[in-house]
């Protein structure tokens, strides 16, 4: 019989996807997880490529960047991480990463760390937004959709999942009227975590690519789940500016100042509930809009 999916349960699964296996010389085994999407998911390649980059480098030294491109879609199948130290200085340390399934590169990496240091401090301000106790669970908006729901999004996208995402604006999931503007999502892991600093940062590399593409859409009203729209993550930056916890609320704000060429330039903040920035993010990816019957008739 299966375990109930309880938060806590939801949880360790979650802390056990980023849990690698040494093999020694540097390269390290992950196993991979089906939410749902063709391809194994981006954010799951992003964390565990951090956790493979952070087991080589001292503890002291946190990482503070991280640029990623991905190549080919990967598998549901276990993933093989090998790190190249590329640079040891007194303040920074430098490690590049390189993902393969079956000798095919899939994903490459690099990474800088830092010792902790002090500095001049500014931050841009969280704008207004509702407390995550006053919006709807993510989950629960995909299940109240009922049969409008794709059937094809109807099995995993309806299951529990160790981070709860909220979307603050109200968009219709499968049509959304198009408009300007961010979008914002709070997030956090459904169950404590364990203390370690890098497990939260990367589990927030994990949620990070939760959306990041999607806020290219909002000016077209156009949604994935409306089945003409093709996105494929093509790299993803982030930079960590101060500590956080993951399982506490964080507010994810998206904009996209940019799409053209069928690719689509997204940007995001990660804050507190505080209004402390904790990270930020880009990404660009592939945007391909399909042709309805309808929109090819004069």
């Amino acid at each position: 019989m299966t375990a109930p999916a309880t938060p806590t349960r939801l949880v360790d699964e979650l802390v056990a996807l980023m849990q690698l296996e040494p093999l020694g010389d540097d390269r390290f085994r992950a196993q991979s997880e089906d939410i749902g999407t063709p391809a194994v998911f981006g954010g799951q390649v992003l964390g565990q490529a951090l956790m493979a980059a952070s087991r080589t480098v001292e503890a002291d030294r946190p990482v503070h960047s991280m640029h990623a491109y991905f190549l080919l879609p990967g598998e549901h199948a276990p993933i093989e991480y090998t790190v190249d130290r590329v640079r040891d200085g007194r303040s920074f340390t430098t490690r590049h990463v390189v993902a393969r399934q079956q000798e095919r590169i899939i994903f490459e990496m690099s990474a800088s760390f830092q010792t902790v240091d002090a500095g001049v401090e500014h931050q841009f301000a969280m704008p207004p937004t509702a407390a995550p106790d006053n919006v709807v669970d993510d989950l629960q908006r995909r299940i109240a959709l009922g049969d409008r729901l794709p059937e094809r999004a109807r099995i995993k996208g309806l299951m529990p999942h160790g981070i709860e995402f909220r979307t603050v604006e109200p968009d219709d999931l499968i049509a959304p009227v198009p408009r300007e503007g961010t979008r914002a999502i709070w997030m956090r892991a459904v169950a404590p975590l364990p203390d370690d600093p890098l497990m939260h940062r990367a589990l927030l590399a994990y949620a990070s690519d939760h959306g990041l593409l999607g806020a290219a859409l909002i000016p077209h009203g156009l949604t994935y789940l409306q089945g003409n729209v093709r996105m494929a993550s093509l790299d993803h930056a982030m930079w960590f500016h101060r500590d956080f916890r993951f399982d506490d609320w964080l507010l994810y704000v998206l904009d996209s100042p940019s799409a053209s060429g069928a690719r689509g330039l997204s940007r995001g903040s990660v804050f507190t509930r505080d209004g402390v920035l904790v990270a930020s993010a880009a990404q660009e990816g592939m945007m391909r809009v399909r042709k309805t019957e309808s929109q090819g008739k004069p």
